[in-house]
């Protein structure tokens, strides 16, 4: 449950590491219109002790970061290879510094103030600088590595430089305006308007600064002010398929040519957009309006962040009231990897046979979103399958991992660990289980909690022993030695809360194995990869093409230094908790992560 965007939260904090304490005209929030679709800021200066535990993180990711970017570039060789080449220039800038040494010499105010924001879906970046001419040095320097300097072009006075996309038609701009750098993806054909816009010739009307919406978001989430980011859906999806959005329209248009010269399809037939586009995404929009995320405690040693996700009314009170009995998701887990999830298979069934029905009554009307009628209409009689005994019962699911080694020689895992299937008739499931493996049969459950060993036969298996024990509200299965004494209390665990979906506890050690056992899987594939390609036949004029295993051998250096810098930076965590619950305005997922 540690979601993506708390990496994207790290990863732009290493920039955003600080705000104004006042309003000021040209703080990069004075530029942000009102009414922007999605916006990522920070608020307040952040103190000294703050910003250098944000950098030590950032330090950490850094090199999984950077393998993920010459990973891109290698991608984009054989497409681009202008782009790939400009691509491993920024990348160059990185080598042998850390994120507090390349803003130095990039002229980056760490301690200044900056905002992730978007004119219509088209992003823009704004940032204040420490030293002009220090900026100026990095852009010459990036122009070296990349052999060409880029487009220069000038709107109103103000210089700018450009790189296109042509592939996607779009550009992407760089200027410095005042003492503040901006970088923008915007439509190659971007109208003058548009590009005063991004640039800060032309204020907004409304600006966010003065709106205000961020601050009062960030007080009534109990965000730290460091870094707070919001997404309006009502406004995005609208933009997004409506038609109307230059960004999104550059991007199509691109495509429809790219299309047109493959089949001949006059691209104007590709670009027709139904006036039913915007009011079908309004509607899809208005059961997830916002999305948004902050930093809750952020200091040396713990790092806290909060998502939310607004929920239409009815979702919200379907699931806020709701009581999950399912054992172990009411109390924070103990095993050093230990998760419970909720799934009341009886009130999903029913909220989701609702939304089946409604989209049955009004599909959608949008072309580009027509297959969304069927994938309701079928999700309909899915449910309906869904009320069938045992499934019908679930109630959800627990898995306590106690212990998680990588075999040797690319062998299976030993583990020992708890899982338990909550549910409304256990005697049910474990009867399906015992018409399904017969062995099961010799056991005599009861609803005691009191634990039976699995036969013989079946424990041979595992290489384990290995024990059942029930409840009147779950199912558990004990493996490894000594389980067996922890599924009693195990049955006993508090459940959910009204509301609680879902519960995770990690610690350090825990995440480590499992990053080795992934490495090794990686590894093992690796090496299949490398021995099948060394088995090809020749090629036509008798040489063996090298291409596919220097691919190959690439990709596997490149898996390596993404999984060296994971691992360095879970030798820092102690533990990692996550919960996800939700109220009637919405879902609210928790994380808390502590370091060493």
């Amino acid at each position: 449950m540690r979601s993506t965007m708390r990496y994207v939260a790290l990863g732009l904090a290493g920039i955003m590491l600080a705000a104004c304490g006042h309003k000021n005209k040209d703080a990069p929030l004075a530029f942000v219109p009102a009414d922007t679709p999605y916006v990522v800021a920070n608020l307040e200066i952040m103190d000294d002790s703050t910003r250098q535990a944000l950098l030590v993180q950032a330090d950490a990711q850094l090199p999984s970061n950077l393998a993920q970017l010459d990973a891109a570039a290698d991608r984009m060789a054989a497409k681009d290879p202008d782009g790939a080449r400009l691509l491993r220039a920024l990348r160059a800038e990185f080598n042998g510094k850390t994120i507090e040494t390349f803003a130095q010499s990039a002229g980056l105010d760490l301690k200044g103030h900056s905002a992730l924001y978007g004119l219509g879906m088209a992003p823009v970046l704004r940032f204040e600088l420490s030293d002009p001419r220090a900026f100026e040095g990095f852009i010459s320097r990036l122009e070296t590595a990349y052999g060409k300097k880029l487009d220069l072009a000038n709107v109103d006075k103000q210089s700018y430089r450009k790189y296109a996309f042509a592939a996607s038609g779009t550009e992407m701009i760089l200027a410095m305006v005042g003492k503040q750098a901006v970088a923008a993806l915007l439509p190659a054909d971007a109208s003058p308007a548009l590009l005063r816009q991004a640039l800060g010739l032309d204020r907004p009307q409304k600006n966010l600064q003065d709106d205000g919406r961020l601050a009062t978001l960030a007080k009534a989430k109990g965000y730290q002010p460091w870094l707070v980011g919001e997404l309006d859906l009502t406004r995005a999806l609208p933009l997004a398929v409506g038609g109307e959005d230059p960004l999104i329209g550059a991007i199509l248009k691109a495509h429809a040519e790219a299309e047109s010269a493959k089949t001949g399809e006059p691209v104007a037939n590709q670009l027709q957009t139904s006036p039913s586009c915007a009011t079908d995404a309004a509607r899809i929009a208005a059961r997830v309006p916002t999305l948004s995320f902050g930093y809750t405690q952020l200091d040396p040693k713990h790092q806290n962040v909060r998502f939310d996700v607004a929920l239409a009314d009815d979702i919200g009170k379907a699931f806020s009231g709701l009581k999950v009995e399912l054992p172990g998701l009411g109390s924070a887990g103990t095993a050093p990897f230990d998760m419970s999830l909720a799934l009341p298979v009886a009130q999903m069934r029913t909220f989701w046979s609702a939304q089946a029905d409604a989209v049955v009554a009004k599909p959608f009307a949008c072309p580009s979103l027509i297959d969304l009628n069927d994938s309701f209409a079928k999700l309909g009689p899915a449910m309906q399958k869904a009320a069938i005994p045992p499934f019908g019962d679930m109630l959800g699911l627990r898995i306590a991992l106690d212990s998680l080694v990588p075999g040797q020689n690319a062998g299976a895992p030993t583990f020992s660990g708890r899982l338990v299937l909550g549910t409304n008739n256990p005697a049910g499931l474990l009867a399906m289980g015992q018409m399904m493996v017969p062995a099961l049969t010799q056991l005599k459950l009861t609803s005691d909690g009191k634990p039976l060993p699995l036969p013989k036969d079946m424990t041979s298996m595992l290489g384990q022993p290995a024990w059942l024990a029930m409840s009147d509200k779950a199912l558990a299965l004990g493996v490894g030695a000594g389980e067996d004494s922890k599924l009693g209390d195990t049955l006993k665990n508090p459940v959910g809360d009204a509301g609680q979906m879902a519960r995770m506890h990690l610690t350090g050690a825990m995440y480590m194995g499992w990053l080795q056992l992934m490495e090794q899987k990686i590894d093992s594939l690796a090496a299949a990869t490398a021995a099948i390609s060394k088995s090809d036949e020749p090629s036509i004029n008798g040489s063996v093409d090298n291409d596919d295993s220097a691919q190959a051998a690439a990709n596997a250096a490149r898996s390596k230094a993404q999984f060296a810098a994971m691992k360095s930076q879970a030798e820092r965590v102690d533990s990692i908790n996550a919960e996800m619950h939700v109220v009637d305005s919405g879902m609210v997922i928790t994380s808390q992560t502590v370091l060493k």
